[in-house]
């Protein structure tokens, strides 16, 4: 399995972008509950084009990550049909660009396109090539009991339990505890 650099660069952001939920984030708490948090998770990103700072592009990025979660969720089928409605919602229609440092690329929005809405297409462009190359067990959820994280799974092997190590290392810690307590009680 090999994605583009790019596939797999926009797959990485969509990832980031859904472990900002409080479910799924380290600090517990929604990670884009304020403008400046938004700004500041932006600002980590090589996005272009438009960006309003207001309070409805913020929530429509949280729409965006709540749609992109779902992704991660689905089936192959039921994936595409989510990809195809955000991006025919979007009124998608991929082209070449090539701007700032950045060699050509896909685009499939406009740059003055509001942001929550090329979240969701510079997302789904990705999500594409992974359901053409019938890689959706790459897309999978923190097996952590307490945790939603996402997981962009691209080892060799597939076998990524886990969004951190975090979260690997408190569930071996929880699974020795239990071995510990069982060897005890022998």
């Amino acid at each position: 399995m090999q994605f583009a650099h790019d596939t797999v660069e926009s797959l990485e952001f969509a990832v980031d972008l859904g472990n900002t939920d409080p479910a799924a984030s380290r600090s517990g708490t929604d990670e884009l509950a304020t403008l400046d948090q938004l700004s500041d998770f932006i600002a980590g990103y090589p996005f272009s084009g438009r960006i309003d700072g207001d309070e409805r592009e913020r929530l429509d990025v949280l729409r965006a990550r709540d749609e992109v979660r779902l992704v991660w969720t689905l089936d192959r089928d039921a994936a595409a049909l989510q990809v195809n409605a955000m991006l025919a919602e979007a009124r998608a229609m991929p082209y070449l660009a090539r701007h700032d440092a950045s060699d050509w690329h896909l685009h499939a929005t406009t740059p003055d396109a509001p942001l929550g809405e090329r979240l969701r297409v510079e997302a789904s462009l990705a999500l594409m090539d992974v359901i053409r190359m019938d890689e959706m067990r790459r897309l999978r959820s923190c097996e952590a009991d307490d945790c939603a994280g996402l997981i962009l799974d691209l080892s060799r092997n597939g076998s990524k339990r886990f969004c951190s190590a975090r979260c690997g290392s408190r569930m071996n810690m929880i699974a020795f505890r239990k071995r510990k307590g069982a060897g005890a009680q022998d």
